[in-house]
């Protein structure tokens, strides 16, 4: 397995991001949302894009733990990452636009696992969520712009194509 030049400096701006994921932080203030529209939008390989949300999740989740969400987690940042391989540029709103993607395919997730599986239950469920969804679209927003940024400094300096 052999990455170009380009591969392989985002691979290492998405360990970053990851290991960040570790520390503690606010609830939703992760960047797995921005990693999985970055590699959307960078990687040329599309079967590494969608990998390395993924995997970033499985490796932090054996430290911070599995739930009966996980799998609809992992296909929420699958979803993302193909939302990047369709806009192909990361900018505002392609940021709010993952951000509501994770918010409601996730919620619908927990509304089917946890709530009752009628409109109240919908509401119910959808209310709660919404302060997390504030902290979602911070932590986004930030992480997005911290990878874009950093990895237009470390393109321009290591001259990638």
């Amino acid at each position: 397995m052999s990455f170009t030049k380009k591969e392989t400096v985002l691979i290492s701006f998405i360990i970053v991001a990851v290991l960040v994921r570790l520390l503690p932080h606010p609830p939703n203030v992760a960047p797995i949302t921005a990693v999985a529209l970055f590699a959307g939008t960078h990687f040329g390989r599309k079967h590494w894009a969608l990998l390395m949300p993924i995997m970033a999740m499985v490796v932090t989740d054996i430290f911070l733990g599995f739930s009966m969400i996980t799998p609809i987690v992992y296909l929420a940042f699958t979803a993302i990452t193909a939302l990047g391989f369709v806009i192909k540029k990361m900018h505002l709103g392609s940021v709010l636009l993952s951000s509501l993607l994770f918010f409601i395919v996730t919620n619908l997730g927990i509304w089917f696992l946890y709530y009752p599986l009628t409109p109240e239950g919908f509401t119910t469920c959808f209310t709660l969520a919404i302060p997390f969804f504030g902290y979602s679209i911070l932590g986004d927003f930030f992480f997005s712009a911290a990878l874009i940024f950093g990895y237009r400094f470390a393109a321009k300096r290591l001259q990638l194509a």
